[in-house]
């Protein structure tokens, strides 16, 4: 296992969370990464990094067919201005490189907010590319005390 999915697994193992590892080739869309997991679209939980202030970061969950309302996420967190940090700093955070993150072994132990959609069986990133962690969204929603509320629009 190579180093970000190691640190990921060994995260999810340390939290008692059971998922089903899976691997596939380089995908260039979300269609293409759900057809690889055997998923539909909205199955595919997406890890955003969200900058609240300096040095002050959320994960949002947002599902695949949806993303950030960005005028419900600042209504929930009580403040006028949210940002994406640049893939450097998100990196420097968390320890994955865009596209590869998940709250699951981040270098640093951050708040989670979930999109109030997710449910059921889903699958999020395990920290290296083509790599991804199939679950259970009540379980991973309760190993990372997401708040949980509705944070997304339809894509």
């Amino acid at each position: 296992m190579s180093t970000g999915t190691q640190r990921a697994a060994d995260a999810a193992d340390g939290l008692g969370l059971v998922y089903e590892l899976t691997r596939h080739g380089p995908v260039s869309s979300l269609a293409e990464a759900a057809a690889a997991r055997g998923l539909e679209p909205r199955q595919i939980v997406k890890t955003m990094v969200v900058r609240v202030s300096e040095g002050d970061y959320r994960f949002v969950l947002v599902p695949g067919d949806r993303e950030i309302a960005w005028p419900k996420l600042r209504a929930l967190l009580g403040v006028n201005r949210l940002s994406m940090p640049p893939a450097e700093e998100a990196q420097e955070v968390t320890g994955y490189v865009r596209g590869t993150i998940t709250p699951l072994g981040s270098l640093r132990s951050l708040p989670v907010v979930a999109d109030a959609s997710i449910d059921g069986k889903v699958s999020i990133g395990g920290g290296d590319h083509g790599v991804a962690f199939t679950v259970e969204a009540a379980d991973l929603l309760g190993v990372l005390a997401a708040e949980v509320a509705d944070v997304t629009d339809p894509a």
